[in-house]
């Protein structure tokens, strides 16, 4: 019987539809890299695609043609041993490390825009969380405290033997007094209130008829 394979399931994390690569050169003992000193920056080795892809046996930074797809280099992303690092003079341009048959190399990579690059960060960074809270379930951020949420001993709203607690509720009228009322004129009784002074007064009752002429 043929047996089938389980193929790997991808997903996708980031896409960078317009990335630029360039040549680099080497880095200056404890200085960083600098986008400024690789050249003219609008003259890139390669420009196409970027994608960040996941794996089950990890996360890799592929760099592709974006129309035939075709690699042109790749970067496994290991967050204990970190292979992208920002340069020190933009927020767009990244130091990446390649590595190809065992073969490892730097590049430059650039984006056009500051979203984008801000993008790829936050794609990376929330990678490691999810690494961090894999490698160290007692550690994840789920376990802890939200910080917005001031700490300090739980009170107890709980009722005591005896206690009572009433409810004022918008809208409701309050009961009205036992005394007899008389006819207002919206044809009702006058409350207290109205009897006591204030409001509409009481009308008095019609006078007697005169007698009638025969």
């Amino acid at each position: 019987m043929e047996e089938f394979k389980e193929e790997e399931i991808e997903s996708i994390l980031y896409i960078g539809r317009e990335v630029s690569v360039f040549k680099i050169p080497p880095l200056k003992a404890n200085e960083g890299h600098r986008a400024q000193e690789w050249g003219d920056l609008g003259n890139p080795l390669w420009k196409g695609r970027l994608r960040i892809i996941e794996r089950s046996s990890g996360v890799a930074i592929q760099f592709e043609d974006p129309t035939t797809g075709e690699l042109f280099a790749k970067a496994d992303y290991d967050p204990a041993k970190p292979s992208v690092e920002a340069v020190l003079d933009s927020s767009r341009y990244f130091v990446v490390r390649v590595e190809d048959n065992g073969r490892r190399a730097y590049i430059g990579m650039g984006f056009l825009e500051r979203t984008d690059s801000f993008d790829f960060n936050v794609a990376l960074q929330d990678y490691t969380k999810r690494w961090r809270a894999r490698m160290n379930p007692s550690e994840a951020q789920s376990d802890q405290p939200s910080p917005h949420v001031p700490a300090g001993p739980k009170k107890d709203y709980t009722l005591k033997e005896g206690q009572t607690f009433s409810i004022s509720i918008p809208g409701r009228a309050k009961p009205t007094s036992t005394i007899a009322s008389t006819p207002n004129l919206l044809g009702g009784g006058s409350d207290s209130g109205l009897a006591s002074g204030g409001g509409i007064p009481a009308l008095l009752p019609p006078p007697p008829s005169a007698p009638r002429r025969r």
